[in-house]
């Protein structure tokens, strides 16, 4: 279990973490913005740069190829995907232009992701930039929204993420410069902390992860990303015919729902560990670990739409027993 002071530390301090590495395909070329336009769910035209988006790529019956963070840089538009899909997604977008002038790279091996979490996280980041990028004060950097970003420290790019939901911020670096760049920022007065110790907030704040809380069965309405990653006044794109239809033909009633549980007890529920309702199984867990916030474990999980609403009871398997948790609200509480 985490200790309390991984819990202040994003309350109070400022956690730095090594990120699990992105896959990054850039996208060149003067029909860019229009071309991702008709594949992205969000709108990619609307992007300048330095600002940036969530968005899914969809197959033409609604369900996930990959989420992506679609960053609009001056001479490109970069999408973060999952680095085991990087290939893949590179592959695919290539294979899907006709007679569009673009071009697309997978420069995946290129980069590191380092990040600074927490609420003192703008504070860290400024003073590491101070010499080289002084425009970036803490006030600056805490009025950016999420997916606000800016080059820094010449081929270095500084995003706003708040993946724990807290404040944050992700470098990506060139990768041989990871080690100095967590060299700095710790001497800034960030803490190194494993990313894996703070997935309870990444929990907490209901921060689906593709290839562990979503995948290629996924339709984006059950992870509740409509808010997030989809725009209802752009252009058509793949997949929007079944989104569409689900909202505006169906009310926008998927038969599961990605939901955060609250688990009582101690026992820590594992991936896949069964959901049960008052008719029996009703849903599967996706993640899972303990809140030192809420001495509880937390968890992601998928459940039947019936369940779906907040203060419903349901039993999670812990450990083969089923255990009593409720389902709550995002942020958990």
């Amino acid at each position: 279990m985490p200790e309390a002071s991984e819990k202040d530390l994003l309350h109070t301090g400022a956690a730095l973490v090594a990120h699990p590495v992105r896959g990054v395909v850039r996208v060149t070329g003067p029909d860019r913005a229009s071309w991702l336009q008709g594949l992205l769910t969000n709108d990619i035209e609307a992007l300048t740069p330095g600002r940036g988006c969530y968005a899914a790529w969809l197959t033409p019956q609604g369900r996930m190829l990959t989420d992506a963070v679609v960053l609009a840089e001056p001479d490109a538009i970069t999408l973060e995907v999952p680095r085991p899909l990087a290939d893949t997604v590179a592959r695919s977008l290539a294979a899907a232009v006709f007679a569009e002038d673009v071009t697309i790279v997978d420069e995946s091996a290129a980069w590191a992701a380092v990040g600074v979490h927490g609420a003192t996280a703008a504070a860290a980041v400024a003073r590491t930039l101070a010499a080289t990028t002084p425009e970036l004060t803490a006030e600056t950097l805490a009025a950016w929204s999420e997916f606000t970003h800016a080059a820094v420290d010449g081929r270095a790019r500084l995003a706003r993420r708040d993946t724990f939901g807290s404040p944050g911020y992700v470098a990506r670096v060139p990768a041989e410069t990871a080690d100095h760049w967590l060299s700095r920022l710790r001497l800034a007065g960030a803490t190194l902390t494993p990313a894996a110790a703070l997935d309870y907030a990444r929990i907490e704040a209901g921060r689906a992860e593709f290839l562990i809380d979503m995948d290629a069965d996924t339709i984006p309405l059950e992870a509740g990303l409509e808010d997030r990653a989809i725009s209802f006044t752009k252009g058509c794109y793949v997949g929007q015919e079944v989104i569409v239809r689900v909202l505006h033909r169906g009310g926008g009633r998927v038969a599961r729902r990605l939901v955060g549980l609250v688990v009582e007890g101690e026992a820590v529920p594992a991936a896949r560990a069964v959901v049960s309702g008052p008719n029996g199984d009703a849903g599967r867990v996706t993640s899972a670990a303990w809140s030192p916030r809420l001495a509880r474990a937390v968890a992601l999980a998928y459940v039947h739409r019936d369940l779906a609403e907040p203060g419903t009871a349901v039993r999670v398997a812990c450990g083969g027993e089923p255990t009593a948790a409720t389902v709550r609200a995002f942020p958990l509480a």
